[in-house]
């Protein structure tokens, strides 16, 4: 099938933004392929914990195997695996069941279940959801070393409070108990507590003021 080309005026549906059509060799097309397939696979194993019933060993493991094959997730990617992957795990199944109840008749209790959860896990989202900080490369080198078994070793991590309506706000919410990551939070605040000084000194410093000369 050939390649779809990009037309030069708006989509009809209420002027919204044109859509982007990559070559399908660039190298924007390849990052969106690798994207897709990537979120295909956390999908799959976001369906596998749940069934679970989404203990703590489960879900911790669901965002290790979101970490990256190197390096760290930035900001934007970790709202993705929280938003699109593990937010939307029970889709499949919720739309199954609305699929398979006749007309007229009341929802299901595993649908009612579903979309209770949906909501609860939404709204926390909103407000403020804590997760792993996965954009920490100290943090994400300590997690590499989970054995995915024992939940107290997640207790070392440093944990950050992300939410949907400032998507590009990120607070702390646990430093982490672990040695090295206690270290770079004191190292952080001793920094900081010198940089307030300097500049507390600068604004203390008197003005040097010059009077004018007696005349002669």
């Amino acid at each position: 099938m050939s390649p779809a080309k990009a037309s030069g005026s708006k989509t009809s549906s209420g002027g919204g933004k044109k859509e982007k059509v990559f070559h399908p060799n660039s190298r924007k097309a390849g990052q969106l392929v690798r994207t897709q397939h990537r979120k295909s696979k956390l999908v799959e194993l976001a369906k596998e914990r749940s069934q679970k019933q989404g203990t703590q060993v489960s879900i911790y493991s669901f965002f290790y195997h979101a970490l990256p094959p190197e390096g760290v997730l930035s900001l934007e990617e970790l709202h993705f695996v929280v938003r699109d992957v593990w937010l939307a795990r029970h889709n499949q199944e919720l739309e199954a069941e609305r699929a398979a109840r006749r007309k007229g008749r009341p929802k299901s209790a595993k649908e009612l279940k579903l979309e209770e959860l949906q909501l609860r896990e939404a709204e926390l989202y909103r407000t403020g959801m804590e997760v792993i900080d996965l954009t920490h490369p100290t943090n994400v080198a300590l997690f590499r070393q989970w054995d995915q078994k024992e939940a107290a070793y997640i207790q070392q991590l440093r944990f950050v409070r992300i939410s949907s309506e400032a998507p590009e706000t990120v607070s702390v919410a646990r430093i982490g108990q672990h040695p090295l990551l206690k270290r770079e939070e004191e190292q952080r605040r001793q920094a900081a507590a010198e940089e307030q000084a300097q500049a507390m000194d600068t604004d203390e410093a008197p003005l040097l003021i010059e009077h004018p000369s007696p005349s002669s």
